[in-house]
């Protein structure tokens, strides 16, 4: 069918002569800024969205209860890529299964990586092997690291993020409110915690490997350790955006009254103190209130519509969203907004909301191209379109 062709009239003429930046401002994501959300599926308790290197057709999403399922080319995959709801405790609150991660030669060594809670509590960092595109070695199965979390039922964090072969992930305090055995502040527990670990080629009794590099080696505090401070990073990412060097962005749940985004270059962050317990947000919470701790750049009140919980994002690459390029989006899983800001080290700018709603979100996600998703506990995972 012949194209139909554009009428030129005066005025259109007279925008096309202009230089981009004389014509009319762009529009800023906050729901009149050329954004929408596509529906791409529905799954049991989705709690987090990846792809993997090597694999551009393919999107993993984990269940809350226990399995990871595939969409291959758009299509979700009936068959489970892995099932593993016989060793995950899940109370369809805070427990369950709640993220993968595949490692950059992921296509070469087939290694990938789940973090879910155990039927005894625990955390559980588990390693598999793929047995083809679209499906798991199941009997594969070797445990990275167990961390103890059985007396409490919440604050399980649940992130894990690759920067190169080196394994991020953050833990929560342990539970209860307040942090009443002060997890986050001691540096000899590894809860409330960001570690990081080398989980390939294990040695020795180790079933991970400590990079030397890491804050607190051979000084006072576990080794695995790369900031603290922490009451319940459920979600955090790294900006490869907006720097020449990477950031990282960690979204900290918080207690009764304040949720808390912090933004820090990588070397910063490495040995740094967020705050928790004596700081929730910019406010003291109990004392003794730690020094030379890690302000947030973002921290917002319960008050503000219903909020309970953060869940943090990414920093937008896709250009395909220009009104979201180069923002960090969030939301809060009671009031499901979605919202961005302009990151700045020295604070947040623009915190505007998109004008679009997903139901308890539970995660943003990025696949190979950098295109945005987000998932909905209630059970669609969405990805980001423009409109």
């Amino acid at each position: 069918m012949r194209a139909r062709l554009l009428k030129l009239t005066p005025l259109l003429l007279l925008l096309l002569a202009l230089p981009a930046a004389a014509r009319a401002p762009q529009r800023v994501g906050n729901g009149n800024g050329g954004v929408g959300l596509k529906r791409i599926g529905g799954f049991d308790h989705p709690t987090y969205i990846t792809g993997a290197p090597g694999y551009p057709k393919l999107l993993f999403v984990t269940e809350q209860p226990g399995r990871v399922k595939v969409i291959n080319r758009g299509h979700k995959q009936r068959r489970s890529f892995l099932n593993i709801t016989g060793r995950v405790n899940y109370d369809a609150a805070e427990r369950g299964l709640l993220s993968i991660a595949f490692p950059p030669d992921y296509r070469r060594s087939g290694l990938f990586y789940v973090y879910y809670t155990a039927n005894n509590g625990d955390i559980h960092v588990d390693e598999y092997h793929s047995a083809g595109p679209t499906r798991a070695a199941p009997g594969s199965r070797r445990t990275v690291i167990d961390i103890p979390h059985r007396q409490f039922a919440n604050h399980n964090g649940g992130q894990l993020q690759f920067r190169g072969h080196l394994l991020y992930f953050g833990t929560g305090d342990g539970g209860s409110g307040g942090d009443p055995p002060d997890n986050a502040q001691n540096k000899h527990v590894l809860l409330g915690k960001l570690l990081r670990i080398d989980p390939r080629n294990p040695r020795g009794r180790r079933s991970y490997r400590i990079p030397r590099s890491n804050p607190f080696v051979g000084r006072r505090g576990r080794d695995e350790i790369f900031s603290y401070g922490l009451r319940n990073p459920f979600r955090f990412s790294f900006d490869t955006v907006t720097a020449r060097r990477p950031r990282i962005v960690i979204a900290d749940v918080g207690q009764n009254q304040f949720e808390e985004v912090d933004y820090e270059k990588l070397g910063v962050a490495s040995g740094a103190n967020f705050g928790w317990n004596g700081f929730e947000g910019f406010s003291k919470f109990e004392a003794p209130y730690p020094r030379h701790t890690q302000k947030p750049i973002l921290a917002y009140s319960h008050s503000r519509s219903g909020g309970c919980a953060v869940i943090g994002g990414y920093v937008v690459g896709d250009r395909r969203l220009r009104s979201l390029y180069k923002r960090y989006i969030y939301s809060d899983n009671c009031d499901g907004t979605l919202r961005s800001f302009v990151p700045r080290l020295s604070g947040a700018r623009g915190d505007k909301p998109l004008g679009l709603t997903v139901s308890a979100p539970t995660s943003f996600g990025e696949d190979n191209g950098g295109r945005l998703y987000v998932c909905s506990l209630d059970g669609p995972v969405y990805r980001f379109v423009p409109r």
